[in-house]
């Protein structure tokens, strides 16, 4: 029906999240009528983002130096560290412009399921950014999974003895959230982590 580099756009289209190859198609087509205002431009994009995207060396973000734009901000509090699982917990976080702290990115949580151990992630650099005399509190944003409890655990475990602060993300009933739509679990977070009024 179409030629085979338009079929390999579309496989390739439909591999991202959130796209299937019906969304895939729809993505090609478009971009294919909009071939000069649209596909181009985005296609070198692609290519120079590919080119200068780097890991920073300290936190774990993507940008286009290293250390990125967060870690070489001296407006953000080099005290806190606020550990994430995955970059895109990271960028989460900074669309809230609630955290002028530094972060951690640990490249995913800890599971006996998939073989992910200590050692595969970046929780030996957090140790030693730790230990440094400025670092006064850990915040450990790790998703409220098994496997994201279990790794903020296991970290809270390390962390004791150095004698920073270790805290973690509230969880419980979301801002705007109405009671009778949430799940159990939230639930009963939101029950044991209670406050004052």
């Amino acid at each position: 029906m179409v030629s085979e580099d338009i079929e390999r756009l579309i496989a390739l289209l439909a591999k991202l999240p959130g796209l299937g190859p019906r969304s895939a198609r729809r993505a090609t087509l478009s971009l294919i009528k909009r071939k000069e205002t649209l596909m181009q431009p985005l296609a070198k994009a692609m290519a120079d983002a590919a080119e200068a995207t780097k890991t920073c060396s300290i936190c774990g973000n993507l940008d286009t130096r290293d250390p990125c734009k967060l870690c070489s901000d001296p407006r953000r509090d080099p005290t806190i560290i606020c550990v994430v699982e995955d970059v895109a917990d990271l960028w989460a976080l900074e669309r809230t412009s609630a955290f002028r702290g530094r972060y951690h990115v640990l490249g995913g949580s800890l599971s006996a399921l998939d073989g992910i151990n200590p050692e595969d992630l970046k929780i030996p650099e957090l140790i030693v950014r730790a230990q440094a005399e400025t670092v006064k509190e850990i915040i450990l944003a790790t998703n409220a999974t098994v496997d994201g409890q279990t790794t903020a655990h296991y970290i809270a475990d390390k962390l004791e003895e150095l004698g920073v602060t270790v805290s973690g993300l509230a969880h419980g009933v979301p801002v705007g959230g109405e009671l009778d739509y949430l799940d159990d679990g939230t639930l009963s977070a939101a029950l044991k982590a209670r406050g004052p009024v």
